[in-house]
């Protein structure tokens, strides 16, 4: 494993005051280093053969050293910022419907069922809002959020930075469940998701494991490895979930870094197929394939089913790829300068490319409708229309 000076001089410091987070690899430089194979790859011209075009455009606020995805809510999308600002827009048109101040800075959102509007304060609080931007309650949670909460079946699930997971009631933001999951020793200062199947809650887990709880008690279902720890110091055995794991049908997705790619069953957490890669952002999965970029920049697809190897682009090496979408004949996936590249699902050749602001897309993207939802880390929220 390769890591830079400044990664290992963090972790020494973690391992001697005993802080248990390492900064995301995408947060240090990865250019520093004088070899040459690790620049990012140039673009080159390309012919667009599939057409794409920006619909609208939103600033939300920076991101700051925190990810912020934007979440659906009918036909309408909810986006925060670190500034602590969030706002409701629709979907098709991009026509603001509110923005309002969460009163606090923030380190996580969006989640929301439909209903409910929840985010992370920085300062380890948990905020709840109506879908009409009026605060309802915040609740005082251990430590630092740095996942998005989820909302469902009544219950507002959120995890803090202690890897303690919680359940709040929906209605007034009192705990019904507490889970305290240990941790290793080191792990990624990231923002692993969670989802929710059913009456189920599916949480990225430290070590790279997937854990699928009740949401009204938080009594255990299943557990399962995505990554496996391998290598002698602590830094080689850092394995965290990259991102949120995605849900396809019967189908539970996700990669880690240091780690594997694989999908399991939902219901039963009974491995599918597993296949080696690293990864820190997460998968994109549809009909036939997962996709999952490595933290070389390569973009790879796999078969749903079998786990085989559909194709490989290597052609972004370096570029600090995001997690990709899915979406019609195309997938796309953003980069460290804002670029948002669509490639064929079925080969993996360029198809067109779109600009955002040249900042890095940090969240997860989204899709609307026929738009693709990109947010970047200086708070540009593009909505992409393909055509």
């Amino acid at each position: 494993m390769r890591i830079s000076s400044k990664l290992v001089g963090v972790g020494v410091l973690a391992l001697m005051t005993g802080c248990s987070s390492l900064p995301s690899l995408s947060s240090l430089n990865p250019f520093s280093s004088k070899s040459k194979t690790d620049q990012p790859a140039p673009l080159v011209e390309l012919k667009a053969s599939m057409a794409v075009r920006t619909a609208w455009k939103l600033d939300i606020g920076k991101a700051g050293a925190y990810q912020f995805s934007p979440a659906l809510a009918g036909n309408t999308v909810v986006v925060a910022s670190a500034g602590g600002d969030i706002a409701r827009v629709e979907a098709v048109s991009g026509k603001l419907m509110w923005r309002t101040k969460a009163g606090s800075e923030l380190s996580s959102g969006v989640g929301t069922d439909g209903n409910l509007i929840v985010v992370g304060g920085a300062k380890g609080t948990v905020l709840a809002f109506d879908m009409d931007g009026k605060k309802l309650w915040s609740t005082q949670l251990s430590s630092e959020l740095l996942s998005s909460p989820v909302v469902g079946q009544g219950i507002v699930v959120a995890r803090s930075l202690d890897n303690r997971i919680v359940g709040l009631d929906a209605k007034t933001g009192e705990k019904k469940w507490t889970v305290q999951r240990t941790a290793p020793a080191l792990t990624l200062r990231t923002s692993p998701g969670m989802i929710v199947n059913n009456t189920d809650v599916i949480v990225a887990q430290p070590a790279g494991k997937l854990s699928s709880m009740l949401l009204a008690t938080g009594a255990p279902r299943w557990d399962v490895e995505v990554g496996v720890a391998r290598g002698a110091t602590e830094l080689e055995r850092v394995t965290d979930i990259g991102g949120t794991p995605v849900l396809f049908e019967s189908d539970v997705c996700a990669v880690s870094y240091q780690g594997r790619v694989a999908c399991f069953d939902a219901a039963a957490g009974s491995p599918k197929w597993t296949r080696d890669l690293s990864s820190e952002v997460g998968v994109a999965v549809d009909q036939r394939f997962v996709f999952a970029p490595d933290d070389k920049g390569a973009l790879y697809a796999f078969n749903r089913d079998t786990g085989s190897s559909a194709w490989k682009n290597d052609k972004l090496a370096f570029r600090r790829l995001s997690t990709p979408v899915s979406y019609g004949r195309a997938v796309a996936v953003g980069d460290y300068q804002g670029i948002v590249h669509f490639l064929s699902r079925e080969d993996g050749s360029f198809l067109a490319r779109a600009a955002t602001d040249g900042s890095p897309i940090v969240g997860t993207p989204l899709v609307a409708g026929s738009h693709l939802i990109f947010q970047t880390q200086n708070g540009t929220v593009t909505a992409i229309a393909v055509e």
